[in-house]
């Protein structure tokens, strides 16, 4: 058990890690700031049960301030990192798809005119015949400074043999694009109005 309660730690440091930009990225977040808005990993952002919520779930009404903000803003996906192209697809498809029924324009790899770009970081934790999908989503401002950060763990459900990435269904990385849009929504609804 020990062995896995460290290795769990050494994918989650590891996904911390590879989202710094530098090494002063890594001080800074060991120490609580007051102007960043970091928030801590808690049972908002982790979701548990395989299968994607309907699209509305979770969604309060947005307030027309925080419609007219999510409006102002132009979303740029980055390539997600750690997950095979096979898992992203579907994850990616997703992303964009609530993405555009949230009011978030998106922008393209090349458009310049992004205000948000969103990275997003993936590893897997293995235990038995279960497998967890643990992810961290950045958001950066078109200059690089990390913005916000958004993390959680998606359980894969029974893993029936499969290996790595092939025990992650579709639905479970739908679930995270959907968890993930929830709360990009509502971050955004509420500090750029």
């Amino acid at each position: 058990m020990r062995r896995l309660h460290v290795t769990a730690m050494s994918l989650l440091a590891a996904a911390a890690l590879a989202a710094c930009n530098s090494a002063s990225d890594v001080l800074q977040s060991a120490a609580p700031q007051s102007t960043q808005s970091v928030p801590d990993t808690d049972s908002s952002t982790t979701s548990t049960d395989a299968t994607p919520p309907p699209a509305s779930a979770g969604a309060a009404p947005a307030s027309p301030g925080a419609v007219a903000a999510i409006g102002r803003v132009r979303l740029q996906i980055a390539p997600i990192v750690g997950a095979p192209v096979e898992a992203a697809a579907p994850l990616t498809e997703r992303l964009n798809l609530r993405a555009r029924g949230s009011g978030i324009r998106l922008a393209g790899s090349t458009d310049t005119t992004a205000t948000h770009v969103l990275k997003g970081y993936f590893s897997l934790l293995s235990e038995g015949k279960e497998t967890t999908v643990i992810y961290v989503w950045d958001i950066y401002d078109p200059a690089g400074n990390r913005l916000h950060r958004i993390s959680g763990q998606q359980k894969a459900g029974p893993s029936n043999g499969a290996r790595e990435w092939a025990a992650v269904s579709a639905q479970t990385m739908q679930a995270i694009a959907d968890s993930t849009v929830d709360q990009l929504a509502a971050w955004l609804g509420n500090s750029t109005g």
